[in-house]
């Protein structure tokens, strides 16, 4: 069993930058990133392969979002830039899925509230 604890969460303006932090238990292959906006289903932002050399993104975060990982501490990261209200969510850190699919996933951490004001 794998747990997943997220950071890094918070307040900021729009145009600004947080920077999550995901740390894993255990070993974990494929991570992601989801968001879950007030009265949304929970949508797919980022995922990365175990290696690091292979991510996918939402198309709406192509360009100012990150997705990175340190295997050495069993750590994945999503560096967001250039936020906007519409980011505004619980992020939550995934593990062991198979890519845009939450249901795919096995293992999830208990989120991070992230709130974009314009």
């Amino acid at each position: 069993q794998v747990q997943l604890v997220e950071s890094g969460g918070g307040l900021v303006q729009a145009g600004g930058s947080l920077r999550l932090s995901c740390a894993a238990s255990g070993r974990t292959f494929s991570m992601g990133w989801f968001c879950q906006a007030p009265g949304k289903e929970r949508e797919f932002v980022a995922v990365i392969s175990w290696s690091g050399d292979t991510s996918y993104y939402a198309d709406s975060v192509k360009g100012r979002f990150t997705i990175s990982r340190d295997n050495a501490k069993n750590t994945v990261y999503l560096q967001m830039n250039s936020l906007k209200p519409m980011d505004t969510g619980v992020y939550y850190c995934a593990a062991d899925g198979l890519g845009f699919d939450s249901n795919d996933y096995d293992y999830w951490g208990q989120g991070t509230q992230v709130t974009v004001s314009s």
